[in-house]
């Protein structure tokens, strides 16, 4: 029955019902995303450097200095321990704040505002308060360490510090947002199963094993694969906090893309490394979609 209808509906849709419900939806996505992805894949196959018309064909040559290159890996070092300095604590802060938001006490809008306040706002305008913040001769963070006796580090400049300063930044961003979706998650945990561990005599811990924790296990997932996307796509906190710098050390794959672009005006092998970049995002958008199923299944 459900057969006849859908082809009875196909023989109705005309050429113009066709254009108007399916190709013309379709062409934001062909000109904003297609298009550019073709033209950066062709460009990766040039020596075009930005500025002039004239380009030479090189075929896989800048894939091949790429992944020979020491700075591309220095970047994708750097990327990794961007990515699980950032996830791991935001995920674990995100899980704690949205567990003592479940408690009824006075003022938990505002606790929940609070917390959730770094994350409506924009990364620059953070990173500059922190750029102020980690400065090494009068900055905040060092004044408060010079209270206790602690000489504090020139934060930004300091090739052993550099990128913790940066990561930091980032928590301080990201646990709010993680925070509402855990909020959330709990929220739709049936009371029944709380009942039931009350009549069990289970404590805050065995309740934060048994319920809490299996029944969060899809958001915990979608947070993890997407807070490892937005960590490979960081860039503001990077570029006002440390430019990449110092002698490398906070220099990520998008940041790397950057320089290569813009800095060195090296078109072909910019889009080869953004090519890559689109590649690691898209598989970690499969293992999630993947996964998201396998979960909820």
């Amino acid at each position: 029955m459900k057969t006849s209808i859908r082809k009875s509906y196909e023989r109705k849709l005309g050429l113009k019902e066709f254009l108007t419900y399916f190709l013309i939806p379709m062409l934001p996505l062909l000109i904003f995303w297609f298009l550019p992805m073709l033209a950066s894949l062709i460009i990766s196959f040039t020596n075009w450097n930005y500025v002039s018309p004239n380009f030479d064909i090189v075929g896989l040559g800048n894939y091949k200095y790429i992944l020979q290159d020491g700075f591309f890996w220095q970047a994708v070092k750097n990327t990794l321990v961007f990515g699980i300095g950032t996830v791991v604590p935001v995920l674990l802060l995100g899980f704690i704040f949205a567990l003592f938001l479940q408690g009824n006490f006075r003022g938990k809008l505002i606790y929940q505002g609070f917390l959730f306040s770094p994350w409506v706002t924009p990364m620059v305008a953070m990173s500059i308060v922190w750029s102020w913040m980690l400065r090494g001769d009068v900055g905040l963070i060092n004044r408060i360490l010079a209270t206790v006796g602690i000489d504090g580090p020139n934060w930004l400049s300091n090739e052993n510090t550099a990128m913790l300063a940066v990561i930091i930044v980032t928590i301080w961003k990201n646990a709010g947002w993680a925070m509402l979706f855990y909020t959330d998650a709990m929220s739709k945990i049936p009371n029944s199963l709380f009942e039931v561990g009350k009549l069990e005599g289970i404590n805050i811990f065995e309740k934060i094993k048994y319920i809490y924790f299996p029944m969060t296990k899809s958001t915990t997932f979608f947070l993890l694969i997407m807070n490892l996307i937005t960590s490979i796509q960081a860039y503001d906190q990077f570029s006002v906090l440390t430019r990449g710098g110092p002698a490398g050390s906070t220099r990520t794959l998008l940041y790397l893309f950057y320089q290569m672009a813009f800095e060195e005006f090296n078109m072909g092998k910019a889009s080869a490394i953004s090519l890559i970049i689109v590649i690691i995002t898209a598989i970690l958008s499969l293992l999630m979609i993947f996964m998201r199923k396998k979960l909820e299944a």
